[in-house]
């Protein structure tokens, strides 16, 4: 049985390797802001002596991959399946940066490392094919940090704090990476639209107070989720018409 061209026991297989995955992001989000190793051998001793699985994490990222996978299918080289490889790497990362940022208001800078790093990586191996996707996504990397370095300079000299924390700008920069210039200010929109709307909703339910800090990092990562799926033709035009308020033809 086949569905969107690739046969079911690949679903099946990365639905499996998705609850792995994300019973591995519950550890790293309780390590990570404690700045402790994740890679280490007391992670498979605490799940044989105590296994507590965050089931909502688990499903949430077996959900994820199989959608990618649906998404992007299974292509003939490993060039070509590129999109679905950085995406499936990407994705545990952004969960952890959500969750982490949303509790304790940080961005861990070994995960903001760790994805720049892999950026790196897959910017190396689509170069590979075509130089100028490389040229594009290291052009995204600039853009996405330096946009969001400008926002957090200016309000550091107009309202004497940061507008944005460096953790942000960090995580622009390194998604850059993997987005290439177009999408990463598309993104960039999508973030600051979400947050808008987002902010209210917090604020209207007394989920937040006016005077309390509302993280970024959560608006960036749902930014990042669309653009994984919904192609950039469609969201630019979507924008458009949002910030236009529909008087652009």
């Amino acid at each position: 049985m086949y569905i969107n061209d690739v046969h079911i026991a690949y679903y099946v297989a990365v639905a499996i390797i998705g609850l792995f995955v994300g019973h591995f992001v519950d550890w790293m989000n309780k390590r990570l802001p404690k700045y402790e190793k994740v890679l280490t051998i007391e992670f498979f001793k605490k799940n044989k002596e105590n296994f507590r699985p965050n089931y909502i994490l688990m499903l949430l990222t077996a959900l994820i991959f199989v959608t990618l996978l649906y998404s992007y299918g299974i292509k003939d080289t490993i060039i070509a399946n590129l999109d679905l490889i950085k995406y499936m790497i990407l994705a545990p990362m952004l969960l952890s940066v959500f969750v982490i940022d949303y509790k304790y208001q940080i961005i861990p800078n070994r995960l903001n490392l760790t994805i720049f790093e892999i950026g790196l990586i897959m910017t190396f191996f689509y170069g590979l094919s075509d130089v100028a996707i490389s040229i594009n996504m290291f052009l995204g990397m600039l853009a996405g940090g330096g946009i969001f370095l400008l926002i957090t300079l200016l309000g550091g000299l107009f309202y004497g704090k940061e507008a944005m924390g460096f953790g942000d700008v960090k995580l622009m920069g390194a998604l850059g990476l993997y987005f290439g210039l177009s999408n990463i200010i598309v993104i960039t929109l999508l973030s600051f639209l979400i947050g808008a709307i987002l902010s209210i909703i917090l604020l209207i339910f007394r989920i937040k107070k006016s005077n309390e800090y509302i993280p970024f990092g959560p608006f960036i990562v749902i930014g990042t989720f669309i653009s994984m799926y919904i192609p950039f033709e469609t969201i630019k035009n979507v924008l458009i018409q949002i910030f236009t308020l529909g008087l652009y033809k």
